[in-house]
């Protein structure tokens, strides 16, 4: 792997390799776009195949907490680190304080959180060295459990993806197909049906499937069966990749919006229901909920500032269909070119601004 040439390619900034001997830590920060502010983006602990499979999840995933931190109007930066391990057996408490010293080394251009394979106690332990640490422990300030706030997001996004395609926002009497009933999704569906949506559900998780049934009245059927229930909305929140080759002939639902990662297998597949008129909310401005709840915490965490600023997730799915229209492009694209413009428009001004600067400096002279 050419890394500097992959850095230019795709514009990163920085790539820290961070080794402590005593504790075992391997770990990689990708600091992908600052020009917001500090990158702020997960520590994911996982057993990569090899240090160059490690190096390029880093990335990959630093260069989407840009996007998703800059479509969620949060004045941050994308950032990601992975740690090279198996979680279950190699963690200990020398290797996370090892880490905060390397994030506080930084001076603040990173603030990490939880991902996969890392723990709330494990954040803890990283803020025994250092301040740019979210999503630790109540008792430390922290804003606890994301998933009510992730879902209020999506609920809100749907709403406007709704008004696009139905001429509406209420989503009372639609039928909303809900794949996956975990956490975010049953206070999803709580929304829904508080609203008066008829809901259909999905899990492999009977339990799961059995408590919105109980709650909520929804209708359960097989997971394979989801894709093709007749329905208004289908809202993906669970598995990634499930908007496919062998799903979308399957669909008749006139939007797409849910909380899972990943949701198009493959861009193609955006360009495809685009065609079909289907109305797609882009997941990672959807789903953005959780991450705005926790960088509040950055401030002091109040609760209800968190939920004012998940309110204008409605505005940008709104702003997203706007420039799809205005550009001629599938909603993806246009989520991506909401971002970049947003980006742009701050370098803009802050080049703007230095120049200025050197002409008061030259006067003076």
């Amino acid at each position: 792997m050419e890394i500097f040439k992959y850095l230019e390619k795709y514009d990163y900034e920085q790539l820290v390799f961070c080794q402590d001997k005593s504790s075992g830590l391997k770990a990689i920060i990708a600091i992908h776009d600052t020009t917001l502010g500090p990158a702020l983006g997960g520590t994911r602990m996982w057993t990569y195949e090899s240090e160059e499979a490690a190096i390029e999840d880093a990335l990959r995933l630093a260069k989407g907490m840009t996007y998703k931190n800059a479509a969620a109007g949060l004045n941050l930066g994308g950032g990601k680190t992975v740690i090279i391990g198996d979680p279950r057996k190699d963690k200990n408490e020398e290797m996370f304080r090892a880490f905060g010293r390397y994030i506080q080394g930084l001076n603040g251009r990173y603030i990490t959180a939880e991902d996969v394979g890392t723990t709330v106690a494990d954040m803890d332990l990283i803020h025994e060295e250092t301040d740019y640490v979210t999503g630790i422990s109540p008792a430390f300030g922290s804003s606890g459990n994301p998933s009510p706030v992730t879902a209020y997001g999506v609920y809100l996004g749907m709403k406007a993806a709704a008004k696009e395609a139905f001429g509406t926002d209420s989503l009372e009497g639609k039928v909303v197909a809900v794949q996956g009933v975990g956490n975010v999704a049953y206070t999803l569906c709580k929304h829904l049906h508080e609203e008066g949506a008829q809901l259909i559900v999905t899990d492999i998780n009977k339990e799961a499937v059995g408590r919105a049934v109980e709650d909520f009245g929804a209708r359960a059927v097989d997971p394979n069966e989801i894709y093709g229930v007749e329905c208004d909305i289908y809202a993906p929140c669970a598995l990634g990749a499930t908007i496919n080759d062998d799903t979308i002939p399957q669909l008749k639902a006139k939007v797409i919006a849910g909380s899972a990662n990943n949701q198009l297998k493959d861009t193609r597949h955006g360009d495809i229901i685009h065609e079909m008129g289907i109305v797609y909310a882009p997941d990672y401005v959807i789903n953005a909920g959780g991450v705005i709840n926790v960088a509040d915490e950055l401030y002091g965490y109040n609760h209800e500032r968190a939920l004012k600023k998940v309110e204008q997730l409605y505005t940008s799915i709104e702003r997203i269909i706007e420039i799809s229209k205005r550009d001629g492009i599938p909603t993806y694209l246009a989520a991506d070119r909401m971002v970049e413009e947003r980006i742009e428009r701050m370098r803009n001004s802050r080049s703007q601004f230095l120049q200025n600067g050197h002409h008061i400096l030259s006067r003076r002279k």
